[in-house]
């Protein structure tokens, strides 16, 4: 249903106008003034407002520039008598679609609220035409469509304008350096450097020396004055991948670089100053890391302004066809061969736990494009990094399945009711302890605590 707001000082026309659109199956809104209509136009998805040229306080024009400071492409008609002809062509030259001038019968206000509808449509439509075609180019190759990754989109367009740290959490192979380069790629620092430092790949002192740099004479291999990321990144943005791995040392320096925009190379007196916007992101519960005394709290809430979380590719399975279709597509270009996947083996790729999540997705699907024979990728070929599939295959091959399992079941219901039984088992032979009872099952702790929440598997009470 189309909807349409209908501004007009005189409540008599605003009724007989209201009531003949409602008759034409529109939704309507009225304002008895443009300063009234304006929170209706803020607040409500329009597509076209109906309004009165002369009204007190505010008049058509004045409401018609308002309207298109918000929303330029909103199409907007405005009543006008007919010595306000001048004044009606004066607002279609500032963006009105078109004016009416009284009196005009009910075919002319209709034909010409079905003409701006119409349009306001067509340019919906091509804009919508216009993102499929081009995803998301500022998210940096980001692929999905499941509400989840809607809403991540929509926290990187939200907080990417502002100077904001922003803290991502995931697991391992999730995708948090993709949105760290999206939130630069759209912030205004997209045209300075983006520098990335991996927190956990250091030792305390390289680590230190890399961020801050150093000076000659430092320490024994410091022959020469280096640079470090901040300095490296200023004006632009420094992303700290695995913040949860920095050492507490490092953590108080950085504390004081995210406070007074300063500090000293190691070795050095002399302060630098820097304008660097920090994103961090880690795969580890921070919040679990503070309480454990591992992480400072102070550092945690500078971090933690925004914070955007990243759900494991089993939470998202509606992604995996269209990232399966990237990874051939990118596989295709690679090897130079016309790539194609069969619904089988998609199928058996659906069905997969992906403990490496996107990561292990395109390693298992370049290892399939590298060794399927021919030019379409079979289930056979599908190999992820997981060991245990095959062990798996051949403990099913002898399976009598007919033996222990009702008719009468689902799919879903056999395997939901074996996993909480194997789950279950694993906790009690452990004593509820977490890490020992993902290992029983090779799988993550994240991914038990995932099936702990989803069976509603709580410790008993003594």
């Amino acid at each position: 249903m189309h909807t349409i707001l209908v501004v007009d000082d005189e409540p008599n026309y605003q009724i007989v106008l209201s009531e003949l659109l409602k008759d034409e199956g529109y939704e309507v809104f009225t304002a008895d003034s443009g300063l009234a209509g304006l929170p209706i136009v803020y607040s409500t998805d329009l597509d076209l407002v109906l309004s009165d040229m002369k009204m007190p306080g505010m008049d058509g024009i004045e409401f018609l520039g308002k309207i298109k400071e918000y929303n330029r492409e909103l199409p907007v008609i405005l009543i006008t008598a007919y010595a306000e002809v001048e004044k009606a062509v004066e607002a279609m030259r500032l963006g009105a679609f078109t004016y009416l001038a009284k009196p005009f019968s009910n075919t002319q206000l209709l034909a010409s609220v079905t003409k701006a509808i119409e349009h306001y449509g067509l340019i919906r439509e091509i804009r919508r035409l216009r993102a499929e075609a081009t995803p998301r180019s500022g998210f940096g190759g980001m692929i999905g469509k499941s509400p989840s990754m809607r809403a991540v989109y929509q926290l990187i367009e939200k907080v990417a304008p502002t100077p904001s740290s922003v803290l991502i959490t995931g697991e391992s192979g999730t995708g948090k350096e993709l949105v760290a380069r999206a939130i630069h790629n759209l912030s205004p620092r997209k045209d300075a450097p983006f520098i990335s430092v991996n927190c956990a790949a250091l030792s305390e002192h390289l680590l230190e020396s890399e961020l801050f740099g150093h000076e000659k004479g430092a320490f024994t291999d410091a022959v020469v004055m280096r640079k470090g990321r901040f300095e490296l990144a200023d004006t632009g943005t420094l992303f700290l991948d695995e913040i949860g791995e920095m050492p507490q040392p490092l953590q108080a320096k950085l504390l004081r670089v995210l406070q007074d925009k300063s500090f000293e190379r190691v070795g050095g007196s002399v302060t630098q100053h820097v304008d660097v916007r920090i994103l961090a992101a880690t795969n580890k519960d921070l919040k679990d890391e503070v309480d454990k005394g591992h992480f400072r709290e102070d550092l945690y809430y500078r971090l933690n302004v925004i914070h955007i979380h990243l759900a494991p590719l089993r939470e998202r399975v509606d992604d995996i066809p269209a990232l399966v279709t990237h990874f051939i597509e990118k596989n295709s270009r690679n090897l130079g061969r016309n790539l194609d996947i069969s619904p089988e083996a998609l199928r058996l790729l659906v069905s997969l736990p992906w403990e490496g999540n996107v990561r292990e997705l395109e390693n298992t699907i370049e290892r399939a494009a590298i060794l399927c024979n021919g030019d379409k990728i079979e289930a056979g070929d599908v190999q992820p990094d997981s060991s245990e599939l095959t062990t798996a295959h051949e403990w099913s091959n002898t399976l009598e399945i007919n033996q222990f399992i009702p008719d009468n079941l689902s799919l879903a219901e056999v395997l939901n009711g074996i996993e909480e039984k194997l789950v279950r088992k694993a906790l009690d032979d452990n004593f509820y302890v977490q890490a020992r009872a993902a290992e029983q099952l090779g799988i993550t702790k994240s991914l038990l605590q995932y099936k702990m929440k989803k069976y509603n598997l709580q410790r008993r009470k003594r």
